[in-house]
Order: C-alpha cells, then structure tokens, then sequence
C-alpha cells in the first residue's frame, strides 16, 4: 500500500535544520527584509542556574534549588555584506555606544518554506563582530560574525 505525500509534521519526521530566516525589526513592528540570510545560527538555548543549600543535620546530601534562567548569545553568521542596515547598527553600537534594541525572529522553515518552529529574541543588541581572518593561502569566503545579548528569549512551535 502506497502512502499519500505526507508533509513532515504529519509523518513526524524532525525538520531539517538548514532551511531558515533571520527578520530584525529594528522598530518593534517594520522587518528589516534586507538582512534575511545567515549561514549560520548559535544559541539557541536556554538553561536554569541553579544553587546549592546544604540541609541543616544532613551531611551527606544537599537541596539544589533554581535561580534563574542563563542564556547564551546568539550568534549570526554570513557572507560579508556591504551596505547593509546590520552592518550600520552595527557599527554605531561598537563605534560610537549608541544602543537601538531590536527583536529578533529566527524562524525554521519546511520544505514549503512555512514556519514549523521560532525564536523570538526580545530586546536584541550588539555585543560583539568579528571578521574571518585575512588569508592570502586560502580561497575563502569573507564571514561576519554577529552577536547579540538580549532581554528575554520566548520559543514558538507551530
């Protein structure tokens, strides 16, 4: 018996991790669609600190309770760009300490290039660039490297 194409939500095979885009929307609501394509995203994670308490009469064993949430940077990687609305945020915030938050929306997309999953990071800025190194020996790429703190990271599935 032959099965009808299904889609991979409906087979629930895991989605495949390269199909993806990156939307700033610099002023809360307007997308920057400039800078879409990165090829590579990091950090997208979130873990609970947590701490020790030794129990009072008990030697041998200790209660860990939660402290809050750490979150790493996330990090974007592409291709060097020239002219671009990144690139200029950018450059203000480490040039000049001028800070514009923006959200963030890291979205993988299906085979259809529809949402199955997102991560919204609230409140993103700029905390680090760097550059691939200058190399006369190898036939490379130039890649930026972006990196940016922000408020709270709130994760969607579809």
């Amino acid at each position: 018996m032959l099965l009808p194409n299904l889609s991979a939500m409906e087979t629930n095979t895991p989605p495949v991790s390269y199909r993806f885009a990156v939307v700033f929307y610099p002023s809360g609501r307007t997308p920057n669609l400039v800078d879409m394509r990165f090829q590579k995203v990091s950090g997208l994670s979130l873990e609970i600190k947590t701490h020790k308490i030794q129990e009072g009469g008990n030697n041998v064993g200790h209660a860990v309770l939660p402290s809050g949430v750490r979150a790493p940077t996330l990090r974007l990687e592409r291709g060097m760009v020239l002219l671009s609305p990144l690139n200029t945020e950018f450059n203000s915030t480490l040039s000049f300490f001028q800070f514009n938050p923006c959200h963030v929306m890291v979205t993988l997309l299906n085979e259809t290039c529809l949402p199955t999953a997102a991560w919204l990071f609230l409140n993103a800025f700029p905390t680090g660039w760097q550059c691939s190194d200058l190399d006369a020996n190898a036939n490379a790429i130039m890649i930026d490297t972006f990196e940016l703190a922000y408020q709270r990271l709130q994760v969607l599935r579809v």
